[in-house]
C-alpha cells in the first residue's frame, strides 16, 4: 500500500506503542507459556510447508524477474529443509533453561544488604534485515524466549514470505495466551519506516540490523537508539607451521566453499612459509576444481605458477593491497604467505573485520597465542570459520553477530537480548 510521510509516521508510532505494551506482558510471562508458544510455532511451520512455499515462490519469481543475482535468490528460498531447521531452532530454544529472572553473584555486604544481578529482557528491539526470510523465525523465536517484544522489518524482496511466517508467529503467540503484538512485522516495503523505527527511543530499546554494509552503515549513522551490529565478515584461516596438512586442506576448503554468501565464510587464507610448498598446491587444486579465483601475494603466486598441473587449471591472480581488506562473498579468496604466527596475527588484526578467524595448527603454544591475541568476536583452533553461528554455538538460533566491544559480542543469542540489573535484598538496613 502506498503511504505518505504522515501515514508512515503514524503507522510506525502505532507499531512502537503496541510493541511497548506487549513487552510488559512478555516480561512477566512464565517460562512454560513462552516455551508453549515456541513449540506451537515449530508445529505450525511443519504443518504449513506447502502454503509457505506458495508465498515464497512469489518472492522468488519477482526477484528472478528483477535480475537479482543467483546467490541472492538462493538466500530467499524457504525449502522444506530451511523450514525444518527453523522448526528445530524453535524446539531447541524451548528446551533451553529459562534465563529471565535468574539472579547471580549474590554477595553479602558489610552493611547487611545482599547485592546481586538479575537478568531481564531488553524490552523492545527492532530488527532490520535483508533477503533471508528465515530470519523472521529466528528473530521471533529468540524474542519470545527472552521475554522481549520485537518489530521486524524484512527486505522488500521477501515480503510475501515474511508476511506468511509472521502470521504463523502471531498464531503461535495467541495459542499460548501471549499478546500477538509481541512480534510485529512491518507490512509495507516503504523505506521510510526504517528511518522512523531507528529514531523512536520512547518505544524501541535496541536496533539490530542484519544485511549489507550499506544498510548497517546507514543505521549506525542515523539511529538514536543503541545498535548491535557487525559491518563486514572479512574472516581468515591461518595455516600454521606445524600443522596437519590433510586436516588443514579439509578445513580451508570448507571455510571457503561450503557457502560463499555468509559472513562467516573465509575470505583470506594465510599460510606459514614452512608449510606453503606442501599445502598450497593441494588446496589450490580443490579451489580450482570448484572455480574459486585465488588472489595471491608474490610468494604464493610463485609456488602455484611453478606447478604446471595447477597453473593450467587454476585462476591465479596477483593480489592488490585492497584484496587484504575485501569481503568477496563470492568464489574468490586472497592468499598470502607469512613468516609464521606473529605475522599472521598482525595481518589479521590489521585487515580483518574482527568477526571470525581460525588457526590450523598442531602447536599448542601457537594456538594459545592466537586465541589470546587475535582481536575478533570468534576465534577458532582447528575448526572451520563457518561454525560462527548461533545455532552451531548452541545458543538456539541467533539474532545476528556483533563485532562491537560492549554487552554482546560474537553470535548474539538469548543472553545478548537481555540485560542485567542490580538487585538489593535487605532486612530494613539504612545507610549511615
Amino acid at each position: 500500500m502506498p503511504m505518505n510521510a504522515l501515514n508512515i509516521a503514524e503507522y510506525t508510532q502505532t507499531l512502537g506503542l503496541q510493541a511497548k505494551q506487549a513487552s510488559a506482558l512478555m516480561a512477566r510471562a512464565d517460562a512454560a507459556t513462552k516455551n508453549k508458544a515456541l513449540k506451537a510455532l515449530a508445529r505450525l511451520l511443519r504443518d504449513n510447508i506447502a502454503p509457505l512455499q506458495v508465498d515464497n515462490t512469489r518472492d522468488i519469481e519477482r526477484a528472478t524477474a528483477a535480475g537479482l543475482a543467483a546467490p541472492m535468490v538462493d538466500r530467499l528460498k524457504l525449502s522444506p529443509k530451511v523450514l525444518e531447521t527453523c522448526a528445530q531452532g524453535c524446539e531447541q530454544l524451548a528446551a533451553m533453561p529459562e534465563i529471565i529472572g535468574e539472579v547471580s553473584g549474590l554477595k553479602q555486604q558489610p552493611s547487611g544488604i545482599r547485592v546481586g544481578q538479575m537478568r531481564v529482557p531488553l524490552g523492545v528491539f527492532g530488527m532490520i534485515f535483508e533477503s533471508r526470510p528465515n530470519v523472521t523465525i529466528e528473530a521471533a523465536s529468540l524474542s519470545i524466549k527472552s521475554g522481549n517484544a520485537c518489530i521486524l522489518r524484512g527486505g522488500s524482496e521477501a515480503i510475501e514470505s515474511n508476511k506468511a511466517l509472521a502470521r504463523l508467529v502471531q498464531q503461535a503467540l495467541a495459542e499460548a495466551g501471549l499478546p500477538a503484538d509481541a512480534v510485529q512485522l512491518v507490512q509495507t516495503t516503504d523505506r521510510e519506516v526504517v528511518g522512523q523505527l531507528i529514531t523512536m527511543p520512547q518505544y524501541v530499546d535496541v536496533i539490530i540490523p542484519r544485511g549489507g554494509k550499506g544498510l548497517i552503515e546507514r543505521i549506525s549513522r542515523d539511529a538514536r537508539v543503541p545498535v548491535i551490529k557487525h559491518l563486514d565478515g572479512n574472516c581468515h584461516v591461518y595455516v600454521d607451521d606445524p600443522c596437519d596438512i590433510a586436516m588443514a586442506v579439509t578445513v580451508a576448503d570448507n571455510a571457503k566453499t561450503n557457502k560463499y554468501s555468509p559472513c562467516n565464510a573465509a575470505e583470506g587464507l594465510l599460510v606459514a612459509r614452512g608449510v606453503a610448498e606442501a599445502f598450497l598446491p593441494k588446496i589450490a587444486a580443490i579451489y580450482a576444481a570448484k572455480g574459486v579465483e585465488m588472489r595471491c601475494d608474490p610468494a604464493a603466486a610463485l609456488i602455484l605458477r611453478a606447478q604446471p598441473a595447477i597453473n593450467s587449471v587454476a585462476n591465479i591472480v596477483d593480489a592488490t593491497e585492497q584484496d587484504w581488506s575485501e569481503e568477496y562473498l563470492a568464489a574468490v579468496i586472497s592468499i598470502k604467505v607469512v613468516a609464521g604466527v606473529d605475522e599472521a596475527i598482525a595481518h589479521i588484526n590489521r585487515y580483518s573485520s574482527h568477526h571470525t578467524d581460525a588457526i590450523l595448527t598442531t602447536n599448542h603454544i601457537h594456538a594459545q597465542r592466537f586465541l589470546r591475541e587475535v582481536d575478533s568476536a570468534s576465534v577458532m583452533v582447528n575448526a572451520s570459520t563457518r561454525f560462527a553461528d548461533g545455532f552451531e554455538f548452541g545458543l538456539g538460533a541467533e539474532i545476528g553477530i556483533s563485532t562491537d566491544k560492549f554487552h554482546a559480542r560474537g553470535p548474539v543469542g538469548l543472553e545478548g537480548l537481555t540485560s542485567l540489573k542490580y538487585v538489593v535484598l535487605g532486612q530494613g538496613e539504612v545507610r549511615n
